[in-house]
């Protein structure tokens, strides 16, 4: 390969192997459905057995072959076997999106020292754990996209626990840009207010605050934020790493 010359592996539509934790999620769903319209093969990682069989036997019905791995991520087992299972499966690991999540809602000094500890166990180690026993795996010209928040931006009054650990899964995402280099490329996507399950509380409390701060005047959908990360696994991404995408409607600018 010379110095100009971009690793090759098939784009989206041609058998890509996408490992994706968070999948049962209201983002991860649409994540796995966008990619299995695109002909990957999916890993569909999350806590609910339930939850995964439901949303495999969906893409299954429209022809995507998918498999499902009930795992807890907050610990290194559980990512060790969700690996073990896509390698067995398929061999490699084409795209990886480290889609897994909570957002505890408490101010600092209500914060028990278990809801930091699990909060930044699911938040954080996770990605730690699955970027360590994923990244021999990665093909390459493979592809990384850790989902963060606004809030690692620029900080969220309530939610200090999961601020932290969205903004330290952005100084993870520029590393493992810089460590992994040319192999795979290692981007983030920082969402703002989505109207998923995640984030009702918040939207039914300061609903009009946040659309007035919000220049285009409405929450996103987990469709579009599902969109920026396929978009950061394809070539048309080919020459971005170590960046995070902003899918917010404005609001970061506020």
């Amino acid at each position: 390969m010379t110095a100009s010359t971009a690793p090759t592996r098939p784009a989206p539509g041609a058998g890509r192997v996408l490992v994706l934790t968070g999948a049962a999620g209201g983002i991860g769903r649409e994540i796995a459905r966008g990619f299995a319209r695109a002909g990957s093969r999916l890993v569909l990682a999350d806590l609910s057995a339930e939850a995964l069989s439901s949303l495999a036997e969906e893409l299954e019905a429209d022809g995507a072959e998918a498999i499902t791995v009930p795992a807890d991520v907050s610990t290194a087992g559980g990512n060790e076997q969700i690996v073990q299972a896509a390698t067995a499966r398929f061999g490699m690991i084409d795209d990886l999106v480290l889609g897994a999540g909570i957002y505890p809602a408490a101010p600092l000094t209500e914060l028990t020292d278990e809801d930091w500890r699990t909060c930044l166990a699911i938040n954080l180690d996770s990605a730690f754990f699955l970027l360590r026993e994923a990244s021999p795996q990665l093909a390459p010209g493979s592809s990384v996209v850790a989902m963060t928040s606004i809030a690692g931006m620029r900080g969220s009054a309530g939610h200090a626990a999961y601020a932290a650990t969205k903004g330290g899964l952005l100084s993870l995402t520029r590393s493992m840009a810089r460590e992994l280099g040319a192999r795979a490329r290692v981007n983030a996507v920082a969402p703002g207010i989505i109207d998923t399950s995640m984030t009702a509380d918040l939207r039914a409390g300061s609903a009009e605050q946040l659309l007035a701060d919000t220049p285009l005047g409405r929450f996103g959908t987990a469709e579009e934020v599902a969109g920026v990360v396929q978009f950061l696994c394809s070539p048309a991404a080919g020459f971005i790493t170590g960046e995070v995408i902003q899918v917010n409607g404005g609001l970061h600018m506020s």
